[in-house]
């Protein structure tokens, strides 16, 4: 068992069967049917293994899963146009690689963009899909024309599976401070934006409304926001979204992103529902330069309490009266469970308010506390924040930004 098991009281086993109770329920209905990703044949696997095989000039390519600090010094021995021939051979993996220069990998995935658009175009005129095969292309053709447009900067794009993306808003390379939006379940290539409601549940909503609140919170302070979508996260409410699995493997992700980006920046996390148990996870791994883990609708961190994240960086929850995210079993047994519940006072974090984010879907909306006090822990206004307690608790011990 984890640190954070014990031996179950009474109330923790009434707890366990009513968490029994509601996965049987999500499996009878359908909801646990999770579509497995392929490995073999998808196309970042297909152009890794050409880049293996590859060359420029008469060196090997590096191993891409050296250390982004190894892969820097690599790009920045090339030159400008063996840089931009990397890209156009191999737009998967330059576009993916932690340590390529910021705007190579924007330009890489606007050329993995534009290929993968061509390929779902194909297929919407497939005649051996079916109907509802050949609606999905139409929808992710759509959204690779989405990503296409304007200046958009794509920091992370593959279309393997459901396919994964991440977006900077602003300038990531001059910016002082970063925030990374991490959001939870059901988030793929097809959800990462949204017309109606974009800030609720799309990742590209999200940022795009922490970013204006940062900039309106501080004018003069260097921001830029991640939209990041870039891990597989649980399908639905079934037993991937009740258990670890798919979080460490976004843990992984998430602390590689945060170790390569470029600059001296402080970072900031932004954990949405599952997205927190991925920031759970991956927070004893996380650089020194993340000084903030903030998560919002938590179903837990994988934790008992704070001190056991093993994090410098400061600790902060939320949740609105009406998330429904607050009648789920806070506990971790066999496997199932996330732990504490991050808004207690034992569990030991900053607990601050999400006044106006109405339910699970609302706290990165505009108007609401909760939003404010992102934007104000993004941007290190740390004394302008709003305590739950409706006192300055939640901001004890802080004396500075950073």
């Amino acid at each position: 068992m984890n640190s954070f098991d014990s031996t179950p009281t009474l109330s923790a086993w009434r707890a366990i069967l009513a968490l029994a109770v509601v996965f049987v329920m999500l499996a009878s209905t359908g909801w646990t049917a999770v579509a497995h990703e392929r490995v073999t044949g998808e196309p970042l696997q297909v152009a890794l293994g050409a880049w293996e095989r590859g060359r420029t000039g008469v060196r090997h390519l590096p191993d891409p899963a050296s250390s982004p600090k190894a892969l820097a010094a690599f790009f920045a021995s090339l030159d400008t146009a063996q840089q931009s021939r990397l890209a156009a051979r191999y737009p998967l993996v330059v576009g993916n690689m932690n340590g390529a220069p910021i705007t190579l990998r924007y330009h890489a995935n606007r050329i993995a963009l534009r290929q993968a658009r061509a390929v779902e175009e194909h297929r919407t005129r497939d005649s051996r899909l079916s109907d509802d095969g050949r609606e999905l292309a139409d929808q992710r053709m759509h959204r690779y024309e989405s990503l296409l447009g304007g200046d958009r900067q794509i920091l992370a794009f593959d279309p393997s599976g459901k396919g994964r993306a991440a977006e900077v808003l602003g300038d990531l390379g001059r910016a002082q401070r970063v925030s990374i939006v991490v959001p939870g379940v059901d988030t793929n290539v097809v959800t990462f934006e949204k017309s109606a409601n974009r800030w609720f549940t799309a990742p590209v909503g999200m940022a795009e409304s922490l970013y204006a609140a940062e900039r309106a919170a501080a004018p003069r302070v260097r921001t830029a926001v991640i939209a990041w979508a870039d891990y597989t996260s649980p399908a639905g409410l079934g037993m991937d979204a009740a258990t670890g699995k798919l979080a460490e493997d976004g843990a992984v992700r998430l602390t590689a992103l945060t170790r390569a980006l470029p600059g001296t920046s402080e970072v900031s996390l932004f954990c949405h529902s599952y997205g927190s148990v991925v920031c759970g996870v991956a927070a004893p791994s996380l650089p020194s330069r993340v000084t903030d883990v903030a998560v919002a609708g938590s179903p837990g961190m994988r934790v008992g309490n704070a001190a056991q994240l093993r994090t410098r960086a400061h600790v902060w929850a939320m949740r609105d009266s009406d998330d429904w995210i607050q009648d789920v079993p806070y506990l971790a047994v066999g496997g199932l469970g996330h732990g504490a519940d991050p808004v207690t006072g034992a569990f030991g974090a900053r607990v601050v308010s999400a006044r106006g984010a109405a339910g699970h879907t609302g706290y990165f909306a505009p108007g609401t506390e909760s939003l404010d006090n992102f934007a104000d822990i993004g941007v290190g206004a740390y004394h302008a924040i709003s305590c739950a307690d409706g006192a300055a608790k939640c901001r004890g011990g802080i004396t500075a930004a950073g």
